[in-house]
């Protein structure tokens, strides 16, 4: 994690805006989960560096719904309760491999610049 006068700083949070799709598809290629699940997995795996709200969380969802990438259904949790589970399709696992090529080379891009190995420009 970033480091801020000894305390944990986290990202601007426009840094992670660029990335919820990819890290919502990546969680979802691990098995089905729900919302709150993948909010706090999400927290979890990043060592609480990302954090989404359900606000963020769901309009994104409902999108990836609609473009077939991801599909849900309700079941019912050992509480009693039903929770609607995400589940990501073909379509969603080919969109994820996009999102991650597309990571790679804007990351390569931007560590070039920042640390000053990118090439000359013209």
């Amino acid at each position: 994690m970033i480091q801020k006068g000894g305390s944990p700083m986290k990202p601007d949070k426009s840094l992670l805006s660029g990335s919820t799709t990819l890290l919502i598809l990546s969680l979802l290629s691990g098995g089905d989960m729900y919302g709150y699940e993948m909010i706090s997995q999400l927290e979890a795996r990043s060592d609480h560096t990302f954090t989404l709200k359900e606000g963020t969380l769901y309009p994104i969802l409902h999108g990836l719904e609609n473009e077939k990438a991801v599909t849900s259904y309700e079941k019912e949790a050992p509480s009693g309760r039903k929770r609607k589970y995400y589940h990501i399709t073909k379509k969603g696992l080919r969109l994820l491999d996009e999102k991650k090529a597309e990571w790679q080379v804007f990351s390569e891009k931007v560590n070039a610049i920042v640390t000053g190995t990118a090439g000359a420009m013209a």
